[in-house]
């Protein structure tokens, strides 16, 4: 299964971190779609980040595991981009969960 993890600030539902971890084991390695899915949509994420907005998100990346801190940005108009991309992100993740929930959980978490 696939678990993703969502962290928000209490006191304005800020996003400030999300990990991904595990495999979907939907199909054999290769033609597991929903993998395939999750990875497209949250390494496209970071990707699009960082191509738009010019912020390098401190991610980490191994077999199975995407994470990442979200340091606010000083200008609040980058910062907004950000959260707008990263909402984008949730929301096409809780799609996958929707079609596919026995194999991808979302958790939000808030601190």
């Amino acid at each position: 299964m696939i678990s993703v993890t969502i962290e928000r600030r209490a006191t304005d539902r800020r996003i400030v971190s999300f990990a991904i971890s595990g495999h979907a084991k939907y199909a054999d390695r290769g033609k597991d779609i929903i993998c395939a899915g999750v990875s497209a949509v949250s390494v496209g994420t970071v990707n699009a980040i960082e191509a738009l907005t010019k912020v390098k998100l401190p991610a980490s990346m191994k077999n199975g595991w995407l994470s990442s801190d979200i340091t606010e940005q000083s200008d609040k108009e980058t910062d907004d981009k950000v959260q707008l991309l990263l909402e984008s992100m949730v929301v096409m993740l809780g799609n996958i969960a929707q079609s596919y929930g026995k194999f991808v959980v979302i958790h939000e978490q808030l601190l």
